[in-house]
């Protein structure tokens, strides 16, 4: 006897079949550091003029990763991270997971206020700035690493994988929620949790080698969790935007272009300013573009069909 309506069924049961058997082995680092052995030469992430392949990445991350060891940090350590996009942010968050530790970002834009609450609250044991931040950081007590001031003694060390003996149940990185409704919470997130969401996106949207995936969101936010490591697990180039280069749509396009970029996030909001520009055609090299963190109303859905050709995704999943 069916008592359920078909398209109910189908939203409830078949939509919903998601359970899948995702090797839980292995921490997002190792994840990188495969992708390495399959791609060395392969240009892993550009920055303004400069550009590094998978194996150059691979060899600084291990060398800050080894480092990072020397100061105590282990699983379950917290490491802040307070730059602006650069190179060097790239390597901190994969020095930090070599490691064996979980990043904790930090805006250099944020107030002062909510970035002393977050050294306080989270009690990172070591923070990673560059030196032209210093005078933005409250007072704290963690060992503080200038990463560019301090890079040729960080340099010094092995460039070999480190040993950190992480489980699936380590944590990988701790985000902050805006404290809209109150004082700030950190959302803990692990390793086998990350790894668990980027292959699903990996096995639904299929990256490779051909990809170019532009990295725009603030580090602080969720989406720049996808963007940086989804690329590096799967051989795409990961093209950092310049600090603030997120607003200005005149620059995302000229960068879209430039770097024939072909993923790329927006929240709907953003997205309906982006169409705004009159050289959005310009970007012919987009596959698709990803929204999430707002509803997608239908009419933004419709123009951008009407001034791009390339796949509109709708993502969810909040501190991923």
């Amino acid at each position: 006897l069916q008592t359920i309506d078909f398209n109910i069924h189908k939203l409830l049961a078949e939509w919903n079949a998601t359970e899948r058997d995702y090797d839980q082995s292995q921490g997002l680092h190792e994840l990188f550091a495969a992708q390495v052995e399959r791609t060395p030469n392969a240009i892993a992430i550009t920055f303004a003029q400069q550009q590094l392949t998978y194996q150059e990445l691979n060899s600084r991350a291990n060398q800050l990763g080894n480092d990072l060891q020397t100061l105590g940090v282990k699983p379950e350590t917290l490491v802040g991270v307070c730059m602006e996009r650069s190179l060097e942010m790239v390597i901190c968050l994969l020095g930090i997971l070599k490691a064996g530790g979980a990043y904790v970002p930090i805006d250099p834009e944020y107030r002062e206020e909510r970035i002393a609450y977050m050294l306080e609250d989270s009690q990172v044991k070591v923070l990673l700035i560059q030196e032209k931040l210093l005078n933005q950081i409250p007072p704290h007590q963690a060992q503080t690493l200038y990463v560019d001031a301090e890079w040729e003694k960080i340099s010094t060390q092995p460039n070999t994988n480190p040993h950190s003996n992480i489980q699936g149940d380590n944590l990988a990185y701790v985000i902050y929620t805006s404290g809209s409704t109150g004082k700030p919470k950190g959302a803990m997130n692990t390793h086998k949790g990350i790894c668990n969401r980027l292959l699903w996106m990996q096995e639904t949207y299929q990256l490779n080698t051909t990809d170019t995936v532009l990295q725009k969101t603030p580090f602080s936010f969720d989406v720049s969790v996808w963007e940086f490591f989804w690329t590096l697990i799967t051989g795409a180039r990961l093209v950092i935007a310049k600090p603030g280069g997120h607003k200005d749509s005149d620059y995302l396009i000229d960068l879209i272009t430039q770097e024939q970029i072909t993923t790329l996030h927006f929240v709907p909001s953003m997205l309906q300013a982006f169409l705004q520009n009159r050289h959005v055609e310009k970007c012919s090299s987009l596959r698709r573009v990803v929204c999430s963190g707002e509803a997608r109303p239908v009419d933004l859905q419709n123009r951008f069909f009407q001034r791009l050709e390339c796949e509109l995704h709708n993502l969810y999943g909040p501190t991923a």
